[in-house]
């Protein structure tokens, strides 16, 4: 019975992450905030969420998410924070992992997330160095793909 109690906790959060990770992505009015603050109280567990919907978002969107991961502030974000560093084809969302990256690499708090995020940061340079970056297509976007796919920009306190 306990096991069923804690299998249904675990859905109804996986749930509600998804509802605040909605609001991030879909939203840029003053919703977002305290969706922000709402989905960092699901700390570690909301991370796998966040990394899943950080490939979909729009370019809006990826930014309340890495605003989120920082604060959560889990070195388990590296990873996903060196991966958009890098391959994000958004320079300013590129620029936002990177610069998170770098002021939790300045840190020494004996947790290990400087040191992770110091590597992480390495990491990025050899692969920029290496010429491994972002797929970049041209003014007609992706070839063989309509230019109708993709995601939407998020809403705000100006739509009708």
């Amino acid at each position: 019975m306990l096991f069923c109690a804690a299998a249904g906790c675990e859905e109804v959060s996986h749930r509600d992450i998804g509802d605040e990770i909605n609001i991030l992505v879909r939203r840029d009015d003053a919703l977002v905030g305290p969706a922000i603050d709402r989905l960092a109280n699901y700390r570690r567990s909301a991370i796998p969420q966040i990394e899943t919907a950080m490939h979909t978002a729009a370019p809006a969107g990826r930014h309340h998410l890495i605003a989120t991961l920082e604060k959560i502030g889990d070195g388990e974000a590296i990873p996903i924070l060196r991966h958009f560093a890098v391959f994000d084809i958004t320079p300013d969302v590129r620029g936002a992992a990177e610069d998170l990256l770098s002021r939790w690499a300045a840190e020494t708090d004996g947790k290990g997330r400087g040191a992770r995020a110091q590597a992480a940061l390495a990491e990025i340079a050899r692969k920029r160095a290496a010429g491994i970056g972002p797929m970049m297509f041209g003014a007609n976007g992706i070839p063989g793909v309509p230019s109708t796919i993709g995601a939407p920009e998020p809403l705000g306190s100006d739509t009708k």
